[in-house]
């Protein structure tokens, strides 16, 4: 298996999304958006499609100005309160143990807390960059969540790896100027449009060096 080129790049730095990419939330992220709907009158057929997207721009699609930040409030509340079922995705530890001494960063769609309780739920050992949705103007599928992530590592972003597994990641990723690495967790192979697609993190490997970090397929 090739990876499209990307085995033939060197790259500064790896940046990656945390839900869907490094752990498996689906159900605790359906869980408290379900009640949510409930909670506020939304059908939950309107709830579907939006991965990878902050939980304040989906308040902002359902709810008048007025009641937005209350909104905000009680999904950060429902999400905070169950991180039940939460599940480590193939290769994702093995991943961020082969970067552990080279540049690399999570940037995701949840605030800074929630973050926190997942990659703890998880046992992951997270990188030191954090960059989560509170901590940036504008988030996915906009690029600033990334160009913060290269920004705190100190490189081009232009230089990067991002790893999503999102339509509007990888869309926030490639606005960024970075080289994308999709994985097929919660999106169909069709509907990824990156320089690169595998089923998960396990069809990898990355390899740091002195000139760069290089991913390859696993053997």
């Amino acid at each position: 298996m090739g990876l499209n080129g990307l085995e033939d790049r060197v790259f500064d730095a790896v940046l990656f999304d945390m839900d869907g990419t490094l752990v498996d939330s689906t159900a605790a992220v359906y869980r408290a958006w379900a009640r949510w709907a409930v909670e506020h009158g939304v059908a939950e057929e309107q709830m579907r499609g939006h991965d990878g997207i902050p939980a304040a721009s989906i308040v902002a699609k359902f709810l008048p100005e007025d009641q937005r930040e209350a909104g905000i409030l009680r999904i950060n509340e429902l999400e905070l309160s169950d991180t039940g079922g939460l599940a480590v995705l193939p290769g994702a530890a093995e991943a961020l143990a082969a970067l552990v001494d080279a540049p690399n960063a999570i940037a995701t769609s949840c605030t800074m807390p929630l973050a926190k309780a997942r990659i703890a739920a998880s046992g992951l050992a997270a990188p030191t960059v954090l960059v989560t949705a509170d901590q940036v103007e504008h988030g996915k599928p906009a690029p600033d969540p990334y160009l913060l992530a290269a920004e705190r590592l100190g490189v081009d972003p232009a230089r990067c790896l991002v790893v999503e597994d999102a339509p509007l990641g990888l869309q926030a990723a490639k606005a960024a100027g970075c080289a994308t690495l999709a994985v097929v967790t919660t999106t169909a192979r069709e509907k990824l449009d990156a320089d690169a697609i595998v089923g998960d993190l396990s069809e990898v490997r990355f390899e740091p060096g002195a000139d760069g970090i290089r991913v390859r397929p696993a053997a």
